[in-house]
């Protein structure tokens, strides 16, 4: 059977506890430091924020992100062409 390419990846998050998540859907990493991680995912753009952050694994190709640190927060912002405010203020 042939594999659709138009499929929109499936976007899952998965937390364990609040030291483990894994991502899927992932299309591209827009910054990231030890504080915060800025992607747009299948599902719109993702913010995660925390403390020593990593990321263990990262794979485009399949859409999988996998962050290591203490996770404070996961949320979707809305995607602007000016992205000044909430990014200026978690990277400025």
């Amino acid at each position: 059977m042939m594999k659709d390419m138009n499929v929109m990846p499936v976007h899952r998050l998965e937390l364990t506890g609040r030291e483990h998540l894994l991502i899927s859907g992932v299309e591209d990493v827009e910054r990231f430091d030890e504080t915060g991680i800025v992607m747009s995912t299948s599902a719109g753009m993702l913010v995660v924020t925390g403390e020593n952050l990593h990321i263990g694994k990262l794979s485009l190709d399949g859409g999988e992100l996998h962050v290591d640190g203490r996770i404070d927060a996961v949320t979707y912002e809305e995607e602007t062409a000016s992205r000044g405010g909430f990014f200026s203020r978690l990277f400025g």
